[in-house]
């Protein structure tokens, strides 16, 4: 079955919970960014949280981005998705050789940006620094911080010996204001013994994997929808950022007379601009 997200409620509506299978998802990143097996890690991690949250945005149109800026090897990471279960993102070192574990080492001490576009004149930023490194820790710790939404964030990554990956997936939880005092440290209780990972690995599916972490209480699957790593670009939208280069450095590329090419940061196409078309953008008065 290919990636999928299911959202829904439990415990009498006191929580609510999104869950996905992500594997072809960070296949596809792996394959795409030639990365390494901690790299692999700690990008799937991030992806599988980014489709996740994206998931949880209320209209069509919604975006958001994640960013991690960080001193360990692996530099930084950026991770973009929508409300649809598309999702793409990049990161700056893809070859960073420490063992695949080894993620919070990759990442080191940093900061975590959520840019949300949600229609508004401006978009939200919440910034928090990274509490552990490990992903899951750190989107756990912006929920509570920068949202005030007591959270739960499970992420895993597994991958098999020629380092593809076998699973990925996770999942966030979280309490609704009214969730009552028993239910919130029975819940606490349960996620200091419940590992995701280990599930994934023994092939239960993320419907087995909810239903176990909420068992006894009333659990309801809302929906369900495809996710995948998607990326949007096209030559119309990587001429915006040439133009966006302003007036002087377009033309000190046509005065070179050489075409120029711009690669998408997301999958690696190549776009490629001829000295003409580069006069047509100055001639049609686009760049300032």
């Amino acid at each position: 079955m290919s990636d999928y997200i299911i959202r829904g409620m439990a415990a009498n509506n006191q929580v609510r919970f999104f869950a996905c299978d992500s594997t072809d998802t960070v296949e596809k990143a792996r394959i795409t960014h030639n990365t390494s097996p901690v790299v692999t890690n700690a990008l799937g991690r991030l992806l599988t949280g980014g489709v996740l949250m994206g998931a949880m945005c209320k209209n069509d149109t919604d975006t958001l981005t994640i960013r991690i800026q960080c001193q360990g090897p692996l530099k930084g990471m950026l991770v973009s998705a929508d409300s649809k279960g598309n999702v793409k993102g990049y990161v700056s070192e893809a070859q960073v050789m420490l063992p695949a574990k080894d993620v919070a080492k990759a990442t080191d001490l940093g900061v975590m940006s959520v840019i949300k576009d949600i229609g508004l004149k401006e978009p939200y930023v919440g910034q928090t620094h990274l509490v552990s490194g490990e992903i899951a820790e750190d989107l756990t710790y912006y929920f509570v911080t920068s949202e005030q939404i007591p959270s739960s964030v499970a992420l895993g990554v597994l991958q098999n010996n020629d380092t593809t990956v076998s699973k990925a997936g996770g999942f966030i939880i979280q309490l609704m204001p009214f969730a009552d005092e028993q239910v919130i440290s029975d819940l606490e209780e349960r996620l200091k013994s419940f590992s995701f990972t280990s599930l994934l690995e023994k092939g239960e599916t993320l419907e087995n994997i909810i239903a176990k972490l909420f068992e006894g209480y009333d659990t309801v699957i809302t929906d369900s929808l495809p996710c995948g790593y998607m990326c949007d670009c096209s030559k119309e939208r990587v001429e915006q950022a040439v133009i966006s280069l302003g007036k002087k450095e377009i033309a000190s590329m046509i005065e070179d007379n050489e075409p120029i090419e711009v690669v998408c940061d997301f999958c690696h196409t190549k776009y490629s601009f001829s000295t003409e078309e580069l006069l047509k953008l100055l001639q049609n008065g686009l760049a300032h």
